[in-house]
């Protein structure tokens, strides 16, 4: 039976926001109900415009906040409950890539004490250990041992995310959460660095929760995808079933404005502002950008139901087949 690395059942959370100086409180449901599993060695994307929750949902992955509900298990251990040693031990089990190599990279110190931190802090490595363990994290990832008396400002972008992609593997982890790890790259760089990752995914046996709102970077590395739409799921299956045939009008509007992917159909262009997460639609939250909307999706939330090899949130998913 395949290692399940990542569980997720009903995961939310919420933000309260007071609207101007002497407003009322509103709630941000910046997640709201979503869940997913992620077995050992595989990639689930998360895609979706800006604002609809994929960072918020790195950082209940990674345990940087506590979600307000769900559940959470990571490596079999429930992840919101966990406390003292067992937390500490699931953090470790769980890094992340940032988006920006620029900014996630400590200026004042050098390579090898970068890489070296992470140990400093977790375990009880002698300091020829650490210096031993960085230097191969440097050549897994493509650096040169000279690089480990470097400054950061002293690389390109791609070859400090080499660098934050090393940091991430000082403590083994089972699973990476890669948060738009490619974005701030230039496109020539951007295939040298996801294909780093395949390569250490497959040598190390690393599980990926890869967030990207690209789906032409999303279709080369996932297994899996899961569209996300004002904090909730819009559909989740597999990347060929998907990318293919995709089932809700937001992710035909996704496919649809992505160079690159072939178009085997008419598909609706995205319109129209992503509306407020502190006033989202009633109905199906997609419906105010929908050409497919009818009275039925202002009304009734769809429910996020299976339907041929994907599950989708849309009354009329059907209807593409």
């Amino acid at each position: 039976m395949t290692e399940r690395v990542a569980e997720a059942s009903e995961l939310s959370r919420y933000y309260k926001v007071r609207r101007g100086l002497f407003g009322e409180p509103a709630v941000l449901k910046a997640v709201d109900g979503i869940s997913f599993t992620i077995e050992a060695g595989r990639t689930l994307a998360i895609v979706g415009e800006s604002g609809c929750g994929k960072s918020t949902l790195a950082r209940l992955v990674t345990l940087i906040e506590k979600p307000s509900g769900g559940r959470l298990t990571l490596i079999g251990h429930d992840a919101i409950a966990a406390a003292g040693r067992e937390r500490a031990l699931l953090r470790r089990s769980v890094q992340i890539v940032f988006q920006n190599p620029y900014g996630s990279l400590n200026p004042r110190k050098k390579v090898g004490a970068i890489l070296e931190e992470p140990l400093a802090i977790n375990t009880g490595m002698t300091k020829t250990e650490r210096r031993d363990a960085a230097r191969d994290a440097m050549a897994k990832v493509g650096l040169r041992p000279e690089h480990y008396h470097r400054y950061p400002h002293m690389f390109s972008g791609g070859q400090r995310q080499r660098i934050a992609i090393a940091r991430a593997l000082m403590l083994r982890p089972k699973l990476v959460v890669a948060d738009e790890p490619v974005s701030a790259l230039d496109v020539s760089i951007q295939a040298q660095v996801l294909n780093l990752l395949r390569d250490l995914q497959s040598e190390l046996e690393l599980s990926y929760l890869f967030i990207s709102h690209d789906l032409a970077v999303v279709r080369h590395v996932a297994d899996e995808v899961m569209v996300m739409y004002l904090g909730r799921a819009a559909e989740q299956g597999p990347r060929d079933a998907l990318f293919e045939r995709p089932l809700h009008p937001y992710t035909q509007a996704l496919l649809a404005s992505t160079p690159g992917i072939e178009k085997k159909r008419e598909r609706h262009v995205l319109k129209g502002e992503l509306p407020s997460p502190l006033d989202p639609p009633h109905g199906c939250a997609f419906h105010t950008r929908c050409p497919h909307a009818t009275e039925r999706c202002r009304a009734e939330r769809p429910a996020f139901r299976p339907v041929a090899a994907s599950r989708v949130a849309c009354h009329y998913a059907e209807k593409f087949l």
